[in-house]
């Protein structure tokens, strides 16, 4: 079991969170012209990259999105930060 860092409501366990995205990938937009083949790319795309990782979070028990950066291979979790506009 890891702890991860919530900068809402302090450090929790692993199992209150769930992974939403990468950090800083673009939605395609507009919504309603975005193409099946955009929309999944979007969705199951990810760069996966080995080393210092920028992730968007969910914390399940607060409901606050969060961006966490943590080492994938290590999975040594190096901070966590609110959403731009956001305070924690």
């Amino acid at each position: 079991m890891q702890i991860f860092p919530c900068p809402f409501c302090g450090p929790r366990d692993e199992r209150e969170f769930h992974f939403a995205t990468e950090a800083g990938k673009p939605r395609p937009e507009p919504a309603d012209k975005v193409s099946a083949e955009d929309w999944a790319a979007y969705l199951y795309a990810n760069e996966a990259p080995r080393g210092e990782a920028r992730e968007v979070w969910l914390h399940l028990t607060c409901g606050e999105y969060f961006v966490m950066t943590r080492d994938t291979l290590t999975r040594e979790v190096k901070g966590s930060e609110t959403l731009p506009g956001r305070r924690a």
